[in-house]
């Protein structure tokens, strides 16, 4: 298998025509299926130029074997998980490669409650292809295409629908904001969401042709057009969503980055205000949240990294809100889902609450400075550098959740391998940007003298 592809229990992704072909596409939608069974699945995709290619082959391999594809068209996840979540259908299929790069597509697997299959469920998927137990229909059964036109409209009506929002004060308000779509399907959605919202909008690159104006993953390194745009237009608040628009990252009215942590943060610190009650976040996001549910009075748990593992334990508890710091907000008041436009308003209602810049608000939140990196791994087995580091640290107070975590007085660092690449995540968190890149950039130095 290339190292351009990877099948996991997440999904498969890929380079197209380096390792994700049609027909892996093929066989890869056909095991989906099968594990499906027969029934409706809704697919809807990011704005990639391989979009159409891939959900080709996704729609021959879900009819194989008696599924009946609707088509959602070009919009975001969410919009997907809610589609699925709120009809009989018996599964969904995301065809989107997230903040990677334009040259990859991925598919992203939905049970029927709108989840992202899980650990256990995503190997039963890879056992079928494995051993070619495809459940194949005859003639008489194949599947057949159908769709569903107004998923995009029923996304935006469940997010106006949350229960802690003033709509009548966020459009008397008139918020100025400045957003960026990175010409991906958040062009399908946020126009008219801002719209509703009575806010005045100006939207950088919010045609979803798919090739990106910039790397899409919305981090302060790659979002300084909207920095600029902000400052330029006088808006309240910048907003910019990776291209399947379940992430959110924020910028003040004073063309600061705040960083993708402090999305769940605010997010977290409006909600408490209105609902009382548990907090879940993965193991890598920042403490502040931790701080700011210490402060409300309410726990806070935290998981493996991963969208299902943070809704699983959701779900299983009754959280009022959860996160990962990454800039995805799940609220189960909408969905058990990472949803940038439920951010969106929710800090858009914290703002008219707070009658403060958001500036002021994010400086009034316990300040950390985080830093992510990552190590190129090759063919190395990641799992024996985990251990490996493992043991370097074992007098340490470690964190085995998810790879390993060592955490310090005030300061934090996490190592573990990547679901999506052929990589070692390197995150590492302190009260200061300096000490916090100087524990990352010890850390990989570290981590490469054990390999």
């Amino acid at each position: 298998m290339s190292r351009s592809v990877m099948i996991s229990v997440s999904g498969i992704r890929g380079i197209v025509g380096d390792g994700l072909t049609p027909e892996l596409i093929v066989n890869y939608a056909a095991a989906v299926g099968t594990f499906y069974g027969r029934g409706r699945v809704m697919v809807g995709r990011d704005s990639r130029i391989t979009g159409e290619m891939v959900k080709s082959a996704v729609f021959s391999g879900l009819m194989s074997v008696g599924c009946d594809p609707v088509d959602l068209g070009v919009c975001p996840t969410p919009t997907v998980q809610i589609a699925v979540q709120d009809s009989d259908s018996v599964g969904g299929i995301v065809i989107t490669a997230s903040h990677n790069p334009v040259e990859w597509n991925a598919l992203k697997l939905l049970g029927a409650r709108g989840l992202f299959l899980d650990e256990e469920e995503g190997i039963r998927v890879n056992r079928i292809i494995d051993e070619e137990t495809f459940q194949y229909s005859t003639w008489r059964d194949i599947g057949a295409i159908g769709a569903h036109d107004s998923a995009i409209e029923d996304h935006i009506e469940c997010v106006l629908g949350i229960p802690y929002l003033d709509l009548t004060g966020i459009r008397r308000r008139k918020f100025k904001v400045a957003y960026d779509c990175v010409n991906g399907a958040g062009g399908t959605i946020l126009p008219q969401l801002f719209d509703r919202l009575g806010c005045i909008p100006y939207a950088l690159n919010i045609e979803p042709h798919g090739r990106f104006a910039h790397a899409p993953e919305p981090v302060p390194k790659n979002i300084g057009d909207l920095c600029e745009a902000v400052l330029s237009h006088g808006a309240d608040i910048g907003f910019a969503v990776d291209p399947d628009v379940d992430r959110c990252a924020i910028v003040s009215e004073e063309g600061q980055p705040l960083g993708e942590e402090y999305t769940v943060t605010l997010a977290t610190q409006f909600i408490l205000t209105r609902k009382k009650g548990d907090v879940v976040v993965n193991v890598s996001t920042t403490r502040a949240v931790e701080d700011v549910a210490r402060e409300a009075g309410v726990r806070l748990l935290r998981t493996r990294v991963g969208e299902i593992h943070v809704a699983k334990k959701m779900a299983e508890i009754g959280a009022v809100i959860g996160g990962e710091g990454n800039g995805g907000v799940l609220l189960p008041d909408v969905h058990l889902g990472r949803d940038a436009p439920v951010a969106i308003v929710l800090v858009l209602q914290h703002l008219l609450d707070s009658d403060k810049p958001v500036s002021r608000v994010w400086r009034s939140l316990p300040r950390y400075a985080i830093t992510k990196k990552k190590i190129d791994i090759g063919g190395t087995d990641p799992d024996r550098i985990l251990e490996s580091f493992r043991k370097a640290h074992e007098k340490d107070k470690i964190n085995l959740i998810d790879g390993v975590k060592v955490d310090m007085t005030d300061a934090w660092v996490h190592i573990r391998k990547s679901n999506t690449e052929p990589i070692i995540r390197v995150m590492a968190e302190a009260r200061t940007e300096e000490e916090s890149i100087t524990i990352c950039d010890s850390t990989i130095d570290e981590i490469m003298n054990l390999t």
